[in-house]
């Protein structure tokens, strides 16, 4: 096991840094950052923009020319070994004859592997597991997805202080303040899918869409319906970027109807209640290459979600007001008998946020 010196875990933070720069336009790809540096000097740094544009090992090398022969190279990701819809950058490396490379986390991508071993087979000294697990914070869909075949899903709620998200006549415009609504858009603005369910569409007809200055990439809008209720008129189906409804039960003329408009229509499998499998469709948007999918839904989906333990994160907005017991329920969990019976989560953030409070949590692992 490397011994890392403080340079070294410096270096690493710098390119971790410059990975998230690339935090709402690298999907499908990772966000990686890399560092080149020569004589305790940095003579090259670059992340990953996009993808099918040049990888953060190349941009580094572009940027240091001649200096990087005999450079340290700190990715935040192992140097890819497959060709993609670039070259491998185990090439670049080597052809810049590169003398080390430290990396953060291995590629879980197979397709990508190797890049490591190809290297050292190249007489360059490599060593991994720099801030590993910092690289994967960065990138837990990605890792999700290769690894287990399911996207990271967050759950976004915007609650009261007693935890209701609407009157019992379902009004719920607004609890939360401009400044916690803005910052929900973030988190749209990163993730791969935006994902909401039928009676949200019904309801609150949303847009779904990033509206954040300067966005480059809006993600796909999706929305789980049954039946195909959705009216074509509604307006995430007239906002730029893609949408799909994601179905169980065929209906031709309304298919027709929303095929016009550009929707895309996926069949699922259905659960018991005759409604799509939640765990087919996360799988049908991972194999869409789906890393990050925020969910944006009514207490019910929220609660099946949560009860199905399909939620990694739970990004819950509090407002400092109190709605009574009459008003809605933050996610429609079944009755408990006992204590021992509870979800149980773990904080990862508290943050005023404006007026009110983003609580971040991630549920703990069922009890055997």
């Amino acid at each position: 096991m490397s011994t890392w010196s403080q340079a070294d875990q410096q270096h690493m933070q710098h390119a971790l840094g410059l990975a998230a720069l690339g935090l709402n336009t690298t999907d499908p790809n990772p966000r990686v950052g890399c560092v080149l540096v020569r004589d305790g000097r940095i003579v090259g740094e670059g992340w990953h923009e996009r993808a099918g544009e040049a990888h953060a090992e190349v941009r580094a090398l572009e940027a240091a020319g001649g200096e990087a022969l005999g450079a340290t190279a700190y990715v935040t990701l192992e140097p890819c070994g497959g060709h993609g819809r670039t070259p491998p950058c185990t090439q670049a490396l080597i052809a810049a004859r590169v003398a080390r490379v430290v990396y953060a986390a291995d590629d879980p991508d197979p397709r990508m592997r190797g890049g490591a071993q190809q290297l050292r087979e190249a007489g360059i000294v490599i060593e991994g597991g720099l801030l590993a697990e910092a690289s994967r914070e960065l990138n837990p869909g990605f890792f999700k997805r290769h690894e287990q075949g399911l996207p990271w899903v967050r759950v976004k709620l915007g609650a009261s202080l007693d935890g209701r998200t609407a009157l019992a006549n379902g009004e719920s415009r607004w609890i939360t303040g401009d400044v916690a609504r803005k910052d929900a858009q973030r988190f749209r603005a990163r993730s791969s899918v935006v994902l909401s369910g039928v009676g949200t569409v019904l309801a609150d007809n949303p847009a779904l869409n990033v509206r954040i200055e300067g966005a480059s990439r809006q993600p796909l809008r999706a929305v789980l319906d049954s039946d195909m209720r959705s009216p074509p008129r509604s307006r995430m189906f007239h906002r730029p970027g893609p949408s799909v409804l994601i179905a169980s039960r065929e209906q031709a003329e309304r298919r027709a109807a929303l095929q016009a408009l550009g929707v895309q229509i996926e069949m699922a499998p259905v659960d018991a209640d005759g409604r799509p499998s939640l765990s087919a469709v996360l799988r049908l948007l991972a194999q869409r290459h789906a890393n990050e999918v925020w969910v944006e839904a009514g207490a019910t989906l929220a609660g099946a979600l949560l009860q199905q333990r399909l939620v990694d994160e739970l990004v819950v907005y509090v407002a400092p007001c109190l709605l009574g017991p009459d008003a809605r329920a933050l996610a429609q969990l079944p009755l408990l008998q006992s204590l021992e019976q509870r979800l149980t989560l773990r904080y990862t953030e508290c943050t005023l946020v404006g007026d009110d409070l983003r609580i971040i949590a991630r549920p703990l692992p069922q009890a055997a």
